[in-house]
């Protein structure tokens, strides 16, 4: 069964979300046969990226809130993502546009990294305060993973992906998706937001219940009066 996520590397509800829908999933008892998609979802997919601009002011501005409401609401994100064993530096976050990390998540699911990639990204941005409008940064992340240079640096020089980019977001939009995470399973099931664990628990368990009624019962497992792959009929 698969679970297509759309999540933005600048969230931090995706990150949290995405530790509680982890927690969930090492439970579940058909884990195993679980795929996870990542699709892409920018939140400002016009934000420039400014390195060197406080983060605390440039939030301030963007949601027309004080400095203390700021504040209050850094800690009450940092204190949720405490609890799921994040350790969050908001006030630290670079302002950096997402576009070019989509990309590398894009290139990475190709080569079978996305989720290894997707973790290192949302570490960078929301512990460590890295710049993931970074070309370098980017780079070495990937290749510390193990991608091969020689690849990303090219597919990071040019403009690969960033279809692949659109077409999540106009999936995302076709959808309804206004917000992230979100979460998609098997196809049919949504879900909004960083919901706790037991509600990510149920959801995968509604959908596994309700994929496996739908599946097909052989009544009569005779082979009389069919042909077979190979062009055999009896």
């Amino acid at each position: 069964m698969k679970v297509s996520i759309w999540s933005d590397i600048r969230c931090p509800f995706c990150y949290i979300g995405k530790r509680k829908f982890e927690a969930a999933l090492a439970k579940f008892p058909h884990k195993e046969e679980i795929i996870i998609e990542w699709k892409s979802f920018e939140l400002d997919p016009n934000i420039e990226t400014q390195p060197s601009s406080d983060y605390t002011e440039y939030f301030m501005e963007s949601k027309g809130v004080d400095r203390q409401r700021a504040l209050d609401m850094f800690e009450k994100v940092t204190d949720m993502a405490s609890e799921v064993g994040l350790h969050f530096n908001v006030e630290k976050a670079v302002i950096a546009n997402s576009l070019n990390a989509h990309r590398l998540l894009h290139f990475a699911k190709q080569e079978g990294l996305a989720d290894r990639v997707k973790e290192a990204m949302l570490k960078a941005h929301l512990e460590d305060a890295k710049n993931i409008d970074d070309l370098d940064f980017l780079l070495s992340l990937a290749t510390d993973l193990g991608l091969e240079e020689n690849k990303v640096k090219a597919m990071l020089a040019s403009e690969d992906f960033s279809y692949e980019v659109r077409q999540d977001e106009m999936e995302a939009r076709n959808l309804g998706i206004s917000g992230v995470p979100f979460f998609v399973l098997d196809g049919k099931y949504g879900l909004s937001g960083a919901q706790p664990e037991e509600v990510f628990t149920e959801a995968l368990e509604d959908a596994w219940d309700k994929q496996e009624q739908q599946k097909i019962t052989i009544l009569d497992t005779g082979a009389e009066n069919s042909c077979d792959l190979d062009g055999n009929c009896e």
